[in-house]
């Protein structure tokens, strides 16, 4: 994976988690079929990807209001595919090219998560992969008013970071992240999708 990067130094680094900091999106897949399938469903995995960004319960309702999956409680649901996700928690591994800079930038800048995620899953990933300690913050769902493609969850980050947003740069997996990125006034590096890290 080759990621371009801004030629300049960052006042703040903000990172997604899913996609981005761990290759969860395999196992978010697995879980999320697996409670398709049990609702009498089927979940494509170019639909998947198409959600990415979005937090569990919006797309759960989605799925319930576009796409006729009979789910009669949208939370009850999306908290069963989280658990589905923590039965796989243990296969996560980190995306290295990201973690990388992660590690580069710790000590240097401040550093925090920004995730569309609830913060019981987002820091349990952080903590399989032993680097829940670089950030000096993670900002999750419970954290901020409207999700991504709003900027909210990075002007939060950028705000606990105490960083004026011109002066971050976040790391982005999907493309409603780099709009959220975007509408944030921050610079995005687009972290691709791919087997070979």
């Amino acid at each position: 994976m080759k990621l371009t990067l801004p030629d300049r130094r960052f006042g703040g680094y903000i990172f997604d988690c899913d996609g981005t900091l761990a290759d969860t999106m395999p196992l978010h897949y697995q879980a999320w079929k697996r409670l398709v399938e049990e609702n009498g469903g089927t979940f494509s995995e170019e639909l998947f990807y198409s959600l990415g960004g979005r937090p569990t319960e919006q797309i759960m309702a989605l799925l319930r209001d576009q796409h006729g999956l009979h789910v009669a409680d949208v939370h009850a649901a999306a908290l069963r595919k989280e658990e589905y996700f923590v039965d796989l928690i243990r296969a996560v591994k980190p995306i290295e090219p990201v973690l990388r800079i992660a590690r580069q930038m710790h000590g240097v800048a401040p550093l925090a998560v920004a995730s569309g995620g609830l913060r019981k899953y987002v820091e349990l990933t952080l903590d399989v992969l032993g680097i829940r300690g670089l950030f000096a913050s993670v900002v999750c769902v419970e954290d901020y008013a409207r999700a991504k493609p709003a900027p909210d969850p990075f002007l939060e980050a950028a705000r606990r970071l105490n960083v004026a947003p011109a002066e971050c740069v976040v790391f982005e997996d999907s493309p409603l992240g780099v709009q959220a990125a975007e509408a944030a006034g921050m610079e995005c590096v687009f972290v691709p999708r791919n087997s070979e890290q």
